[in-house]
Protein backbone atom coordinates (compact mmCIF):
# COMPACT_ATOMS: atom_id res chain seq x y z
CA UNK A 1 0.00 0.00 0.00
CA UNK A 2 1.61 3.32 -0.93
CA UNK A 3 1.69 6.37 1.14
CA UNK A 4 -1.89 7.79 1.44
CA UNK A 5 -3.10 5.12 -0.63
CA UNK A 6 -5.17 2.22 -0.27
CA UNK A 7 -5.93 -1.44 -1.16
CA UNK A 8 -8.63 -3.16 -2.84
CA UNK A 9 -9.71 -6.85 -4.28
CA UNK A 10 -9.98 -6.47 -7.93
CA UNK A 11 -10.59 -8.54 -11.26
CA UNK A 12 -10.81 -7.69 -14.76
CA UNK A 13 -12.19 -10.07 -16.56
CA UNK A 14 -14.77 -12.82 -15.90
CA UNK A 15 -13.45 -16.00 -14.30
CA UNK A 16 -12.71 -18.38 -11.97
CA UNK A 17 -11.00 -17.71 -8.58
CA UNK A 18 -7.68 -16.92 -10.51
CA UNK A 19 -8.75 -13.81 -11.85
CA UNK A 20 -8.83 -11.59 -7.97
CA UNK A 21 -5.89 -9.90 -7.51
CA UNK A 22 -5.01 -7.71 -4.79
CA UNK A 23 -4.20 -3.74 -6.38
CA UNK A 24 -3.02 -0.34 -4.86
CA UNK A 25 -5.53 2.34 -4.98
CA UNK A 26 -6.27 5.69 -4.77
CA UNK A 27 -7.88 6.36 -0.69
CA UNK A 28 -11.56 6.44 -1.02
CA UNK A 29 -12.93 9.98 -0.50
CA UNK A 30 -16.07 10.57 0.84
CA UNK A 31 -18.54 12.46 -0.68
CA UNK A 32 -21.84 14.56 0.51
CA UNK A 33 -23.10 12.06 3.56
CA UNK A 34 -20.47 9.17 3.46
CA UNK A 35 -17.55 8.31 5.76
CA UNK A 36 -14.82 6.54 4.77
CA UNK A 37 -14.13 3.53 6.66
CA UNK A 38 -11.05 1.43 7.80
CA UNK A 39 -12.43 -1.44 7.11
CA UNK A 40 -11.19 -4.63 9.75
CA UNK A 41 -13.40 -6.77 8.46
CA UNK A 42 -15.58 -8.23 5.02
CA UNK A 43 -17.00 -11.16 5.29
CA UNK A 44 -17.78 -12.93 1.69
CA UNK A 45 -20.81 -14.52 0.34
CA UNK A 46 -21.38 -16.98 -2.84
CA UNK A 47 -23.47 -13.92 -4.33
CA UNK A 48 -19.59 -12.21 -4.90
CA UNK A 49 -18.50 -15.37 -6.29
CA UNK A 50 -21.23 -15.77 -8.77
CA UNK A 51 -20.65 -11.97 -9.84
CA UNK A 52 -17.53 -12.62 -10.26
CA UNK A 53 -17.98 -16.08 -12.37
CA UNK A 54 -20.07 -13.94 -14.63
CA UNK A 55 -23.23 -16.50 -13.77
CA UNK A 56 -24.76 -12.93 -12.30
CA UNK A 57 -24.63 -11.05 -15.66
CA UNK A 58 -27.53 -10.11 -16.84
CA UNK A 59 -28.73 -9.19 -13.43
CA UNK A 60 -25.43 -7.88 -11.99
CA UNK A 61 -23.36 -7.01 -14.10
CA UNK A 62 -19.69 -6.11 -13.89
CA UNK A 63 -17.69 -3.18 -14.90
CA UNK A 64 -13.93 -3.42 -15.18
CA UNK A 65 -12.13 -3.66 -13.24
CA UNK A 66 -14.35 -4.75 -10.78
CA UNK A 67 -14.12 -4.39 -6.79
CA UNK A 68 -16.33 -6.75 -4.79
CA UNK A 69 -17.55 -6.71 -1.24
CA UNK A 70 -20.74 -5.67 0.65
CA UNK A 71 -20.22 -6.38 4.18
CA UNK A 72 -17.62 -4.39 5.85
CA UNK A 73 -16.67 -3.22 9.60
CA UNK A 74 -14.30 -0.75 10.92
CA UNK A 75 -13.16 2.48 12.25
CA UNK A 76 -14.69 5.92 10.29
CA UNK A 77 -11.09 7.90 9.11
CA UNK A 78 -12.32 11.15 7.44
CA UNK A 79 -16.01 12.42 7.60
CA UNK A 80 -17.94 14.03 4.28
CA UNK A 81 -19.92 16.79 4.15
CA UNK A 82 -23.08 16.83 6.17
CA UNK A 83 -22.29 14.06 8.01
CA UNK A 84 -23.49 14.76 11.76
CA UNK A 85 -24.16 10.49 12.34
CA UNK A 86 -21.04 9.95 12.84
CA UNK A 87 -17.40 11.59 14.06
CA UNK A 88 -13.45 10.14 12.98
CA UNK A 89 -12.62 7.13 15.84
CA UNK A 90 -16.25 5.86 15.79
CA UNK A 91 -16.73 2.18 14.85
CA UNK A 92 -18.95 0.99 12.61
CA UNK A 93 -20.99 -1.99 10.75
CA UNK A 94 -23.17 -2.24 8.00
CA UNK A 95 -23.00 -2.45 3.54
CA UNK A 96 -21.67 -1.25 0.47
CA UNK A 97 -23.75 -1.39 -2.50
CA UNK A 98 -20.97 -0.38 -4.60
CA UNK A 99 -18.65 -3.80 -4.46
CA UNK A 100 -16.01 -2.23 -2.93
CA UNK A 101 -15.88 -3.68 1.25
CA UNK A 102 -13.12 -6.18 -0.09
CA UNK A 103 -10.75 -3.16 0.57
CA UNK A 104 -8.68 -1.88 3.18
CA UNK A 105 -11.00 1.48 2.66
CA UNK A 106 -14.76 2.07 1.51
CA UNK A 107 -16.05 5.03 1.41
CA UNK A 108 -20.00 4.59 2.32
CA UNK A 109 -23.33 6.11 3.22
CA UNK A 110 -24.22 6.97 6.26
CA UNK A 111 -27.51 5.18 5.80
CA UNK A 112 -25.96 2.16 5.46
CA UNK A 113 -24.03 2.15 8.50
CA UNK A 114 -24.47 1.49 12.50
CA UNK A 115 -22.45 1.42 14.91
CA UNK A 116 -20.83 -1.49 16.50
CA UNK A 117 -21.75 -2.69 19.37
CA UNK A 118 -18.66 -2.96 21.82
CA UNK A 119 -18.92 -6.32 22.25
CA UNK A 120 -19.83 -7.25 19.03
CA UNK A 121 -16.42 -8.92 17.51
CA UNK A 122 -14.80 -7.28 14.55
CA UNK A 123 -14.94 -10.50 12.48
CA UNK A 124 -18.82 -10.91 12.88
CA UNK A 125 -19.34 -7.50 12.81
CA UNK A 126 -17.97 -7.56 9.58
CA UNK A 127 -19.44 -10.43 8.54
CA UNK A 128 -23.27 -9.83 9.67
CA UNK A 129 -24.77 -7.68 7.16
CA UNK A 130 -25.75 -10.15 4.17
CA UNK A 131 -26.48 -12.87 5.96
CA UNK A 132 -28.13 -11.46 8.82
CA UNK A 133 -30.62 -9.58 6.54
CA UNK A 134 -31.31 -11.92 4.37
CA UNK A 135 -32.42 -14.57 7.10
CA UNK A 136 -34.47 -11.88 8.35
CA UNK A 137 -35.94 -11.35 4.92
CA UNK A 138 -36.67 -14.74 4.07
CA UNK A 139 -38.40 -15.37 7.82
CA UNK A 140 -40.70 -12.31 7.49
CA UNK A 141 -41.49 -13.42 4.26
CA UNK A 142 -43.24 -16.68 5.22
CA UNK A 143 -44.55 -15.41 7.77
CA UNK A 144 -43.85 -18.13 10.84
CA UNK A 145 -46.87 -18.38 12.97
CA UNK A 146 -46.15 -19.99 16.53
CA UNK A 147 -46.57 -23.53 16.57
CA UNK A 148 -46.64 -23.90 12.67
CA UNK A 149 -43.79 -26.15 10.83
CA UNK A 150 -41.51 -24.70 8.58
CA UNK A 151 -39.05 -26.24 6.31
CA UNK A 152 -35.52 -24.64 5.40
CA UNK A 153 -32.94 -25.86 2.75
CA UNK A 154 -29.51 -25.62 3.53
CA UNK A 155 -30.48 -25.12 7.06
CA UNK A 156 -26.77 -24.77 8.36
CA UNK A 157 -25.65 -22.88 5.73
CA UNK A 158 -24.46 -18.66 6.56
CA UNK A 159 -28.02 -17.79 5.62
CA UNK A 160 -29.80 -21.10 7.23
CA UNK A 161 -27.78 -21.04 10.41
CA UNK A 162 -29.55 -18.06 11.31
CA UNK A 163 -32.87 -18.15 9.84
CA UNK A 164 -33.57 -21.50 11.92
CA UNK A 165 -33.11 -19.49 14.65
CA UNK A 166 -34.79 -16.58 13.99
CA UNK A 167 -37.97 -19.15 13.51
CA UNK A 168 -37.00 -21.00 16.45
CA UNK A 169 -37.34 -17.69 18.64
CA UNK A 170 -40.23 -17.11 16.92
CA UNK A 171 -41.86 -20.32 18.14
CA UNK A 172 -42.32 -22.03 14.82
CA UNK A 173 -41.42 -25.91 14.51
CA UNK A 174 -38.05 -26.51 12.23
CA UNK A 175 -37.23 -28.97 9.80
CA UNK A 176 -34.13 -28.06 8.96
CA UNK A 177 -32.57 -29.93 5.49
CA UNK A 178 -28.75 -29.94 5.37
CA UNK A 179 -26.07 -32.83 5.51
CA UNK A 180 -25.87 -35.03 8.42
CA UNK A 181 -22.33 -33.44 9.75
CA UNK A 182 -24.74 -31.04 10.67
CA UNK A 183 -27.29 -32.74 13.07
CA UNK A 184 -25.64 -32.28 16.45
CA UNK A 185 -25.44 -28.76 15.60
CA UNK A 186 -29.54 -28.12 14.50
CA UNK A 187 -30.72 -30.46 17.21
CA UNK A 188 -28.81 -27.94 19.97
CA UNK A 189 -30.39 -25.13 18.61
CA UNK A 190 -34.07 -26.37 18.58
CA UNK A 191 -34.20 -27.39 15.07
CA UNK A 192 -35.24 -30.98 13.75
CA UNK A 193 -32.66 -32.31 11.22
CA UNK A 194 -33.73 -33.93 8.02
CA UNK A 195 -30.58 -35.29 6.00
CA UNK A 196 -30.76 -34.51 2.18
CA UNK A 197 -30.84 -36.81 -0.75
CA UNK A 198 -32.51 -39.69 -1.84
CA UNK A 199 -36.30 -39.84 0.26
CA UNK A 200 -36.14 -36.38 1.53
CA UNK A 201 -40.01 -36.23 0.33
CA UNK A 202 -40.74 -39.59 2.80
CA UNK A 203 -38.72 -38.35 5.62
CA UNK A 204 -40.32 -34.61 5.13
CA UNK A 205 -43.68 -36.58 5.35
CA UNK A 206 -42.64 -38.67 8.55
CA UNK A 207 -41.37 -35.67 10.59
CA UNK A 208 -44.32 -33.41 9.94
CA UNK A 209 -47.01 -36.10 9.37
CA UNK A 210 -49.73 -33.26 9.37
CA UNK A 211 -48.24 -31.26 7.03
CA UNK A 212 -45.56 -28.21 6.00
CA UNK A 213 -47.13 -24.78 6.70
CA UNK A 214 -44.08 -22.52 5.34
CA UNK A 215 -40.65 -22.89 3.59
CA UNK A 216 -37.87 -21.58 3.06
CA UNK A 217 -35.30 -22.44 0.02
CA UNK A 218 -31.33 -21.26 0.40
CA UNK A 219 -30.34 -24.04 -1.87
CA UNK A 220 -31.61 -24.55 -5.51
CA UNK A 221 -35.35 -24.81 -7.52
CA UNK A 222 -35.86 -28.55 -6.43
CA UNK A 223 -36.19 -27.81 -3.02
CA UNK A 224 -39.16 -24.87 -4.38
CA UNK A 225 -40.94 -27.36 -6.06
CA UNK A 226 -40.60 -30.16 -3.76
CA UNK A 227 -41.98 -27.67 -0.72
CA UNK A 228 -44.83 -27.45 -3.51
CA UNK A 229 -45.35 -31.08 -3.81
CA UNK A 230 -45.59 -31.40 0.21
CA UNK A 231 -48.75 -29.01 -0.32
CA UNK A 232 -46.85 -25.99 0.71
CA UNK A 233 -48.93 -22.69 -0.05
CA UNK A 234 -46.80 -20.94 -2.79
CA UNK A 235 -47.36 -17.73 -1.31
CA UNK A 236 -45.51 -19.35 1.88
CA UNK A 237 -42.36 -20.56 0.05
CA UNK A 238 -39.77 -17.90 -0.19
CA UNK A 239 -36.27 -18.82 -2.17
CA UNK A 240 -33.09 -15.94 -1.95
CA UNK A 241 -31.94 -18.11 -5.30
CA UNK A 242 -34.44 -20.23 -7.32
CA UNK A 243 -35.96 -17.35 -9.49
CA UNK A 244 -37.10 -18.44 -12.15
CA UNK A 245 -38.85 -21.24 -10.90
CA UNK A 246 -40.51 -18.99 -7.73
CA UNK A 247 -41.98 -17.12 -11.07
CA UNK A 248 -43.46 -20.51 -12.47
CA UNK A 249 -45.19 -21.67 -9.35
CA UNK A 250 -45.93 -18.36 -7.68
CA UNK A 251 -43.39 -18.20 -4.68
CA UNK A 252 -41.96 -15.26 -3.07
CA UNK A 253 -38.03 -14.21 -3.60
CA UNK A 254 -37.79 -11.87 -0.86
CA UNK A 255 -33.97 -11.31 0.24
CA UNK A 256 -30.86 -8.83 1.18
CA UNK A 257 -33.07 -6.34 -1.06
CA UNK A 258 -35.99 -6.41 1.04
CA UNK A 259 -34.59 -6.02 4.10
CA UNK A 260 -31.05 -4.06 3.57
CA UNK A 261 -32.18 -1.10 6.04
CA UNK A 262 -30.32 0.05 9.27
CA UNK A 263 -32.79 -0.72 11.68
CA UNK A 264 -32.80 -4.99 10.23
CA UNK A 265 -29.24 -4.48 10.78
CA UNK A 266 -29.36 -3.05 14.35
CA UNK A 267 -31.69 -5.63 15.31
CA UNK A 268 -30.09 -8.73 14.10
CA UNK A 269 -26.33 -7.47 15.74
CA UNK A 270 -28.90 -7.07 18.67
CA UNK A 271 -29.81 -10.29 18.65
CA UNK A 272 -26.24 -11.44 18.31
CA UNK A 273 -24.79 -9.51 20.76
CA UNK A 274 -26.91 -10.88 23.42
CA UNK A 275 -26.85 -14.56 22.44
CA UNK A 276 -30.15 -14.70 21.39
CA UNK A 277 -28.38 -15.98 18.18
CA UNK A 278 -25.22 -17.89 17.43
CA UNK A 279 -22.84 -16.48 14.44
CA UNK A 280 -20.55 -18.55 13.86
CA UNK A 281 -16.72 -17.42 12.24
CA UNK A 282 -15.72 -20.76 10.26
CA UNK A 283 -12.32 -18.92 8.99
CA UNK A 284 -10.20 -15.38 8.46
CA UNK A 285 -7.87 -14.47 5.29
CA UNK A 286 -5.81 -11.94 4.84
CA UNK A 287 -6.41 -9.90 2.26
CA UNK A 288 -3.47 -11.10 0.28
CA UNK A 289 -5.50 -14.46 0.37
CA UNK A 290 -8.72 -13.54 -1.15
CA UNK A 291 -8.31 -16.63 -3.66
CA UNK A 292 -8.09 -18.94 -0.93
CA UNK A 293 -11.08 -17.80 1.28
CA UNK A 294 -13.47 -17.97 -1.35
CA UNK A 295 -11.92 -21.56 -2.17
CA UNK A 296 -12.69 -22.71 1.20
CA UNK A 297 -16.36 -20.77 0.43
CA UNK A 298 -17.23 -22.91 -3.28
CA UNK A 299 -16.99 -25.86 -1.31
CA UNK A 300 -19.97 -25.08 0.14
CA UNK A 301 -19.75 -27.35 2.84
CA UNK A 302 -18.85 -24.67 5.79
CA UNK A 303 -20.90 -23.73 8.50
CA UNK A 304 -20.37 -19.94 9.76
CA UNK A 305 -19.10 -17.29 8.06
CA UNK A 306 -15.56 -16.96 6.05
CA UNK A 307 -14.14 -13.38 6.63
CA UNK A 308 -11.09 -11.13 5.17
CA UNK A 309 -9.20 -8.90 7.52
CA UNK A 310 -7.90 -6.17 5.32
CA UNK A 311 -6.88 -4.32 8.32
CA UNK A 312 -4.61 -5.27 11.50
CA UNK A 313 -7.46 -6.08 13.67
CA UNK A 314 -5.22 -5.41 16.94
Amino acid sequence: MTAGGARAVRFDRYGGREVLYVADVDMPRPGPGEVVVEVRAAGINPGEAAIRSGAMHEMFPATFPSGEGSDLAGIVTEVGPGVSEFALGDEVLGFSLRRSSHATHAAVPVGQLIRKPPRLGWEVAGSLYVVGVTAYAAVRAVAPQPGETVGVSAAAGGVGSLAVQLLVLREARVLGIAGPGNADWLRAHGVTPIPYGNGLADRLHEAAPAGIDAFIDLFGPDYVQLAVDLGVAPERIDTIISFQKAAEVGAKTEGSAEASTPEVLAEMADLVTSGAIDFEVAATYPLDRVADAYEELEKRHTRGKIVLLPTDSH
